[in-house]
């Protein structure tokens, strides 16, 4: 039977791991909003990672299912970051024969590309899928034998389909999912002359 000193250490041991889970959150946090501006070195981080990862792979000859569950990841995460947020084929009204599409003139309405996922949450779990792939190859019972030539053959010919109904995609509700920069305008510099 639990007394009054029991109960109140019970409860002392669950704030004293709530508060340290709450704090290692906000670290965590906080580490993730410093480095949101910096998308460049964000992603060779990232891009390292994976070399390490393929690397591994390689010296290791081995884990060829962790590799291509994490290219299909990669792939579905990059078909989401393509994709706009509200898809214009499920947006269809009727009115038009190829169903909507972006604004083409100055007198339709502005609708700015959201992607459905994010860029930064497309590079954070990027990041985190290559770190779970790399802990995975440390785990023998993750290594099994495969042809692997066979799942690099799958694994293009998704690709190639995927991105074919991608593009088509595009190219029906004529948008782009890529901007390059801001535009920047000339200035007209006018010279006043006095005579």
């Amino acid at each position: 039977m639990m007394d009054g000193n029991d109960l109140a250490s019970e409860t002392t041991r669950r704030s004293i791991i709530s508060q340290a889970w709450t704090r290692i959150s906000q670290v965590y946090q906080g580490t993730l909003d410093k480095w949101t501006p910096h998308s460049k070195s964000r992603w060779s981080g990232s891009i390292f990672l994976l070399l390490v990862f393929m690397l591994r792979i390689f010296t290791k000859q081995g884990w060829y299912i962790v590799t291509y569950a994490l290219g299909i990841y990669h792939l579905n995460l990059f078909i989401a970051f393509l994709t706009p947020k509200i898809d214009p084929a499920m947006d269809f009204d009727g009115d038009d024969d190829n169903g909507p599409a972006l604004p083409t003139r100055s007198t339709e309405e502005f609708r700015p590309f959201i992607r459905r996922l994010p860029e930064f949450k497309f590079w954070l779990s990027v990041t985190k899928s290559t770190l779970v792939a790399i802990g995975c190859t440390f785990i023998d019972a993750f290594n099994i034998p495969v042809f692997w030539p066979i799942l690099v053959m799958y694994f293009i010919t998704l690709f190639c389909i995927t991105m074919k109904r991608q593009i088509k995609h595009m190219i029906k509700y004529r948008y782009l999912p890529f901007t390059h920069s801001k535009p920047k305008y000339k200035t007209v510099e006018s010279t006043v002359t006095v005579n």
